[in-house]
């Protein structure tokens, strides 16, 4: 039964990152590559298990959330300035992007299942994430989630099956091909994918559940969550390759009822809606937790769970998702510009997180070991390597220069990569 309670805890992760952009970020990968990066959304599995696993054993080690041990860590100073701009502000900004394309997918999701107007179908979903967020704590909250993810899931794992892919091609999307530098669709495909699933905001919210817990149960919850995650985004990328022209939720509803019948576009619906809502409430959960940690204490009654600095931050989040849901605004381009905005983001924090994992004073015998360090600098250095090499591209398009060959690029940023983390984690030490 601890096993299951697990479980249904650290479902909160995969609620949070398989919302609307996860949908939006995995079915264009479909429709513009077909099964090809297959293997992105495998690395940024091992990835996110390997970062929450950080997060939560932290947590656990020392009964703080990630942001307290940042906050303490470095008190003053530069460091602290730098933390609370350049990780706090990240995080926050990255969930207020992300809570936009949540509530903007969401209603295009109900859109496609009910015949309603979007601007009711916004104000419904906005509230029902506050009345999800006002029903109690973290934990409660995480566990309600749960039901979100098994809607989800069953709804795109039933169309994927439908459209009975190859068994072939989908084996060798496995496999990654170092040729997808060169297209700069399938760079920022990848980009968004790992952006999507290996989400900065997640490391607080996983650290904030992990206060408590047990560290084998821990683990066994985030596996099992995180695989599950894995499985689902792979199968919404399966249903994109059903599209022949551009990704927008309206086309693929429209080819999935077309080729499946008309349950599908309804299926897709109300697994979309279900995407949007759980990851509507769980982004600016992880912004309040966030900021308590930053900037409060967790023993502060106005930084409680019902207290009003806490309640503050998560309605602004939440209500700048409801100001970006109910503008003009398509809801596609918006979702996939957030999460290669994550992405790019995403080393700032890993590099943060990484340290704080090598300070033998603050963790004793839970500090990282050798295995740990090589997982971490593994993830480290791929992800900057995807997030350097976007900036590039943009710089590039901007100022008019033109980027060395993507065989000398991506290695030579993946060293960077690995080398800033070697030399942050000798620091702790």
């Amino acid at each position: 039964m601890r096993r299951i309670g697990s479980i249904l805890l650290w479902s909160a992760i995969a609620a949070a990152f398989i919302g609307p952009g996860t949908v939006a970020a995995a079915a264009s990968a479909g429709a513009g590559t077909g099964t090809a990066l297959l293997w992105a959304i495998l690395f940024s599995g091992i990835a996110t298990f390997t970062l929450q696993e950080f997060a939560g054993r932290l947590a656990v080690a020392t009964d703080q959330d990630l942001a307290t041990v940042l906050r303490r860590r470095y008190p003053t100073g530069f460091a602290r300035a730098a933390t609370v701009l350049l990780v706090g502000g990240a995080v926050l900004l990255g969930c207020a992007a992300y809570e936009a394309g949540n509530i903007l997918g969401g209603a295009a999701g109900t859109m496609l299942a009910l015949d309603l107007p979007r601007d009711v179908v916004t104000v419904i979903l906005a509230l029902a994430a506050g009345s999800l967020l006002l029903a109690g704590s973290p934990q409660v909250v995480a566990r309600l989630m749960a039901i979100f993810v098994a809607l989800m899931g069953a709804g795109f794992l039933a169309v994927a099956v439908s459209l009975s892919p190859a068994l072939g091609p989908v084996l060798g999307g496995l496999v990654p091909n170092p040729g997808f530098a060169d297209d700069p669709a399938a760079l920022l495909g990848v980009l968004a994918l790992v952006g999507t699933t290996v989400v900065p905001y997640n490391l607080f919210l996983g650290a904030a559940l992990a206060r408590g817990q047990n560290l084998r149960e821990m683990r066994f919850g985030l596996a099992v969550s995180i695989g599950i995650g894995v499985l689902i985004t792979s199968a919404i990328l399966i249903v994109g390759t059903a599209l022949a022209d551009a990704f927008s939720f309206e086309a693929l509803g429209d080819t999935l009822a077309s080729e499946l019948g008309a349950w599908a576009r309804t299926g897709f619906g109300i697994g979309l809606l279900a995407a949007g809502i759980s990851s509507a409430v769980t982004a600016p959960l992880a912004a309040a937790l966030t900021a308590r940690g930053l900037f409060g204490a967790a023993d502060a009654p106005e930084w409680g769970a019902s207290g009003w600095r806490f309640r503050s931050v998560w309605l602004a989040v939440l209500g700048i998702g409801l100001v970006f849901g109910l503008a003009d605004i398509r809801p596609a381009p918006a979702i996939l510009a957030a999460q290669a905005f994550n992405g790019a983001l995403l080393p700032l924090v890993a590099l943060f997180l990484l340290a704080a994992m090598n300070d033998d004073a603050l963790l004793g015998e839970n500090a990282n070991g050798l295995a740990a360090n090589g997982f971490g600098l593994l993830v480290l250095g791929v992800a900057t390597m995807l997030g350097l090499t976007a900036v590039a591209r943009v710089a590039g398009s901007i100022f008019g220069f033109e980027l060395p060959d993507p065989g000398l690029m991506l290695p030579a940023f993946a060293v960077l990569g690995v080398f800033m983390g070697r030399a942050v984690t000798r620091r702790a030490r």
